[in-house]
């Protein structure tokens, strides 16, 4: 946009850029990228939910390994267009390495996977057929909120605080409604995905944070039918 707008910027795509100052910038149309992290959310409350959505626009050569990633967790993600098509699954099941190991999921610089997703793929992982490990490199205390999915019954085992296991229930044992709090956004968010496919009633507290990320997060849910209020 500033290019298009007459700054003068050298090396875009390459970990150094070279600024040299203009006396004005002049008007222009740009468009604004959709919000990866928010298409990314939004696979998982499909998967998690069981429920079919269509997400428009979201310029999928810019979403770099997210796709992918759902994809190893055995989410069905379609491309239609500019459109990702998430389809109702009963089942969905986490694929493993050709040796029958393990299948880890970890964060990278983009276009690796964005470590904001990491928790939002850890908590579709507890309704998963199969194990996957998370591993959380890049930031510490994100998984901090894994005691709380495990109050609400999933199984999982953290290594460390950038690691865990998570052994998946497919959905033999459905997650349980609780109460709990927020710790921050992206935690929240996954707490909230939990809660909408829990049985049971769940109240989420400190959903500023929530707020943070998400726009209106609770009157979009409703208007994809899922019950929640805001108090």
């Amino acid at each position: 946009m500033l290019i298009s707008m007459g700054a003068k910027i050298n090396g875009v795509g390459s970990n150094l850029l070279s600024v040299e100052g203009v006396e004005y910038l002049k008007g222009c149309r740009h468009r604004l990228l959709p919000d990866m992290i928010e298409i990314g959310s939004f696979i998982g409350m499909a998967a998690m939910t069981q429920s079919e959505i269509t997400i428009r626009n979201v310029q999928y050569a810019e979403l770099g390994l997210i796709p992918e990633v759902f994809r190893r967790l055995g989410i069905q993600v379609i491309l239609r267009g500019d459109d990702l098509y998430i389809p109702e699954q009963e089942v969905y099941e986490v694929e493993t390495f050709i040796d029958g190991s393990i299948m880890t999921i970890s964060d990278a610089p983009w276009p690796g996977f964005t470590p904001d997703l990491i928790s939002v793929a850890l908590v579709v992982a507890t309704q998963a057929k199969g194990s996957v490990l998370i591993h959380q490199k890049m930031f510490e205390s994100r998984l901090f909120f894994v005691d709380k999915l495990i109050d609400m019954g999933a199984q999982i085992i953290l290594c460390d605080p950038h690691r865990a296991t998570v052994i998946g229930l497919n959905r033999q044992y459905p997650l349980k409604g609780i109460k709990m709090s927020s710790p921050d956004i992206r935690a929240g968010v996954s707490l909230l995905i939990a809660a909408l496919s829990a049985h049971g009633k769940s109240v989420i507290e400190n959903i500023d944070q929530i707020d943070r990320g998400y726009q209106h997060i609770d009157q979009r849910l409703r208007n994809l039918g899922a019950e929640i209020v805001r108090k």
